[in-house]
């Protein structure tokens, strides 16, 4: 199972190559496979390195608010 969380396009450099934002872990990723172009402040989702699927930001913003919540509650389970 693979589990894709909405990143933010922080920079874009002219190789095709971006910097993005997950969750506050920042990691150059490739842009190669994305079907359509991306802007700095967009949503994508990423599988092994590549942005694969551009997000609406309605959408990348409610799915990271569950994954907010999901890791709160994993924190309380485990006391810290």
């Amino acid at each position: 199972m693979c589990l894709s969380i909405p990143s933010r396009v922080e920079e874009i450099f002219p190789d095709e190559t971006a910097i993005v934002d997950t969750m506050g872990v920042k990691r150059k990723v490739s842009l190669h496979l994305l079907p359509e172009p991306v802007d700095v402040g967009d949503y994508v989702l990423i599988h092994v390195g590549y942005a694969i699927t551009k997000m609406n930001e309605e959408d990348a913003l409610e799915s990271l608010k569950i994954y907010e919540e999901i890791v709160k509650h994993l924190e309380e389970e485990s006391g810290e």
